[in-house]
């Protein structure tokens, strides 16, 4: 795959990135060398290779999902600093 300026100038553009004419050509050499290296790891036999699922040795450490009981509006609204008796009552942020 060839990297120019119309493709680079057509990507900038969909990405809506402003890129001044003096950066262009560092892009697309920047491109280009990209492009580059995933097609040489393109050449690579990965024939008999199992996927990674993680890079490292690591594995999902976290807990199970458990259905648990919630606590009942009363002890919700035990240490509110104020309340109404059915909602938290807070001071307005919004004005208009």
């Amino acid at each position: 795959m060839q990297v120019d300026k119309n493709l680079v100038s057509h990507l900038a553009h969909l990405s809506r990135l402003n890129v001044s004419a003096e950066k262009m050509n560092k892009l697309v050499a920047d491109m280009q060398d990209l492009v580059g290296f995933v097609e040489q790891l393109n050449s690579l036999d990965t024939s008999g290779t199992e996927p990674l699922m993680h890079m490292g040795d690591a594995f999902n450490v976290l807990r199970k999902d458990e259905v648990n009981g919630s606590i009942s509006r009363e002890a919700a609204l035990k240490n509110a600093p104020d309340s109404d008796g059915t909602f938290f009552k807070v001071p307005k942020v919004i004005r208009k």
